[in-house]
């Protein structure tokens, strides 16, 4: 039985979590109430419909969002994270903080170097 690499270990967990708006998604389910769909609309303005389609399917099908379909007229459909899903909370959490302090850096940087240029 041959090991797999290291990377495609990590290329699995990405291809899971990564895209422009995965992320948000499952920020906004992590807040622990059940979305409709145009609650997320909402909360992700410049999301389009089609998108934030194909990434709840996505998210769907790796088993981190459970999409529970009331039957009632109109229908009813909610989204959750789903206690596999919940699993991501520390590793998002961790990622949040390092892109809020890596937002500083660099401005700093910016700052930084406008300053020099203006010297």
């Amino acid at each position: 039985m041959q090991k797999k690499p290291v990377q495609c270990q990590f290329v699995a967990a990405l291809d899971s979590i990564v895209g422009k708006w995965k992320p948000s998604i499952l920020y906004h389910l992590l807040q622990g109430k059940p979305l409709r769909f145009n609650e997320l609309r909402r909360l992700l303005p410049d999301i389009t419909q089609r998108m934030l389609t194909l990434h709840l399917r996505e998210l769907e099908e790796e088993e981190l969002v459970k999409r529970v379909i009331y039957p009632q007229i109109p229908p009813k459909v909610e989204y959750s994270i789903t206690e596999y899903g919940k699993s991501l909370s520390p590793i998002l959490e961790a990622l949040h903080q390092w892109g809020a302090a890596h937002v500083e850096r660099k401005q700093l940087k910016n700052e930084n170097n406008e300053q020099i240029e203006t010297d």
